[in-house]
């Protein structure tokens, strides 16, 4: 790993602090305090992996496979059970680690969904940074007409990535603002439009049914659009980030997931339940408020600093 290799590592380890204190420390603890792995010892296991967010069904699964790996004397002391997780749990998120590729097709149009508070518009506008900076184009889109907060926000980070962001006043019709703007950008042959949607309580179907409309407007306009539904949890929200995605990819069907502000919380273990549960793609991590703290999902990256 070069020097750069070893900086964003480092940063990721610190930034990450508190998931890997809630998870490996409680593992490390247990390890040296039992001699031998018996039922007591499964059962404390089993009891941090669901403290740390893993989920319940990853849990019984990987509590299952020990038990199996036990009977066939495959593992029986406790100093390799560390090992064992970190190989399975790296074969979990592994199967999910797809980053977002950009297709030909002009433009590539990216759907972003998530509820209130997670970090949605943060998300794009670094997106939005990170595109401009590989010389694509790009246009925001403010469809978050209810609130004017999201709209100027939108806007100031359209300037920060200087990018055209498209907007109309608050309170218009998300679904024609969305209309204007890709009949504008196919205009301009422009690479990449991102639209910001507002936030869904994901328990609200006449909300949830304002989210479809604008899918519809997408496909009207462009026929296999929109080429990426990103759906962004907050990390620190822990099991419900995993009832939010089962709830919006049921509805809108979720091509890829960003998950926010994995620095301020020791819930990060939930991107494991996500990965096995829902299998769809991780495709972001966000570590911090700067532009680079927006990361491309690498498993064997968080893996080896969760472990």
């Amino acid at each position: 790993m070069n020097k750069t290799g070893k900086g964003l590592f480092q940063r990721l380890k610190e930034k990450l602090s508190k998931t890997r204190h809630e998870f490996i420390s409680k593992v490390d603890r247990l390890l040296d305090s039992r001699q031998k792995i018996d039922d007591q010892f499964l059962e404390e296991l089993e009891e941090i992996m669901v403290t740390s967010d893993l989920g319940t069904r990853i849990t019984y699964d990987l509590i299952e496979k020990l038990k199996n790996k036990i009977r066939r004397k495959e593992l029986d002391q406790p100093e390799v059970v560390k090992n064992f997780l970190r190989e399975e749990i790296y074969a979990i998120l592994k199967g999910e680690e797809n980053h977002l590729e950009i297709s030909i097709e002009k433009p590539f149009i990216i759907m972003v969904i998530g509820v209130n508070g997670v970090g949605k518009t943060t998300l794009i506008g670094k997106m939005a940074s990170r595109f401009a900076s590989q010389g694509k184009s790009v246009i925001l889109v403010a469809a978050d007409t209810f609130r004017t907060a999201a709209i100027e926000q939108l806007q100031v980070w359209g300037k920060r990535a200087n990018v055209e962001v498209v907007s109309q006043q608050s309170g218009s019709d998300p679904a024609a603002v969305v209309f204007d703007a890709l009949e504008g950008a196919r205009a301009k042959k422009v690479d990449i439009v991102l639209i910001d949607t507002a936030g869904r309580m994901h328990t609200k179907s006449n909300l949830m049914d304002e989210l479809k409309k604008i899918k519809r407007v997408v496909a009207k306009v462009q026929t296999d659009a929109p080429h990426e539904i990103l759906l962004v949890l907050d990390a620190t929200t822990g099991q419900n980030a995993l009832s939010q995605a089962k709830q919006f990819n049921e509805v809108l069907g979720v091509t890829g997931i960003g998950v926010t502000k994995l620095d301020g919380t020791s819930r990060g273990g939930v991107l494991v339940a996500i990965s096995g549960e829902l299998n769809i793609p991780l495709r972001y991590i966000g570590i911090g408020e700067k532009i680079e703290d927006l990361r491309d999902f690498d498993a064997r990256e968080f893996v080896n600093v969760l472990l």
